[in-house]
């Protein structure tokens, strides 16, 4: 059995509280950003998140790491406040019915009980939903550009909000007037996000080219290379919250905006090639002087 908690004074305390409990191990852990290596290799038959997931940013993330250790037949369960039993000045440690509807999206089972004010649900079965790629409503233009802004944090994660239209999207959207595509994605990371970066460290590293709806489309690929603020959600209406997603799990996500579920390829590509292209210049410089003293 294993214990877990972030602060080393919570764990402190558990180990005077119980100290006749054998065959425990406490471990000082950040579950949502530490390296995992600490648990269990064998995985759990069940893993208790009591009065944390509010808490969590990386939601999706998270819960799909903590998944994928569990053995067959074992559960996760959350232990949560519900908002409508939350005094509004303590709302932030609670989940309303929306997202407790996306903490079950992706198992097999989910059963809730109530008590005390609070939900306890138990999940079965992770069952990660083939990334699909999904369009929006229609458009009312000739022809569409647009910019996206390809954001990852220090871990290499990449920024995806899950939107109120049920899947992820990157953040980004139309250009507006003369911007350019990157001033296009510095901006809209900013209204979205609430994440601030200069044009300056925004680059465009790939093309894509689609229709909506039988409307001709153009996205632009804008890597940002240094951005500044406190991730935030200052369009509620549109999107239920950001977080970092690992590259890994990409392919099992659910949903994802069309553009956005096209980016991978194309993004991983041109890098791709942007590496080897010194290589390649090498080799051939190599063979050409190689033939000359032939």
């Amino acid at each position: 059995m294993d214990a877990v908690d972030f602060t080393d004074g919570a764990i402190a305390r558990a180990r005077e509280e119980h100290a006749a409990v054998e065959s425990v191990r406490w471990l000082q852990l950040d579950i949502e950003r530490d390296d995992p290596a600490p648990l269990d290799e064998e995985g759990y038959d069940l893993i208790t998140l009591r009065l944390v997931y509010p808490f969590v940013g990386d939601r999706g993330r998270t819960v799909h790491g903590l998944g994928e250790r569990l053995r067959d037949g074992g559960a996760l369960v959350v232990i949560t406040p519900i908002v409508a039993n939350t005094p509004a000045a303590r709302r932030g440690i609670a989940l309303d019915e929306d997202e407790i509807t996306l903490l079950g999206a992706g198992w097999k089972t989910v059963e809730r009980l109530d008590a005390d004010g609070l939900a306890f649900l138990v999940l079965r079965g992770p069952c990660h939903l083939d990334t699909r790629a999904v369009e929006k409503r229609p458009t009312n233009g000739h022809a569409l550009t647009g910019a996206l802004a390809v954001v990852t944090d220090s871990a290499g994660r990449v920024l995806l909000g899950r939107s109120r239209r049920g899947m992820l999207e990157l953040p980004g959207g139309k250009t507006t007037g003369p911007e350019d595509f990157a001033a296009a994605a510095a901006r809209e990371l900013a209204e979205e996000t609430g994440l601030v970066a200069d044009p300056a460290d925004a680059h465009v590293v790939t093309m894509l080219v689609d229709d909506s709806h039988g409307v001709p489309r153009v996205t632009a690929v804008v890597r940002i290379t240094a951005w500044t603020g406190t991730l935030a959600n200052p369009e509620p209406d549109k999107f239920d919250r950001w977080e970092f997603f690992d590259l890994h799990a990409l392919a099992c996500v659910g949903d994802v905006f069309v553009p956005a579920a096209l980016f991978p390829v194309k993004f991983f590509c041109s890098v791709l090639q942007l590496l080897l292209r010194p290589l390649l210049q090498s080799a051939v410089g190599h063979l050409v002087m190689s033939g000359l003293r032939t």
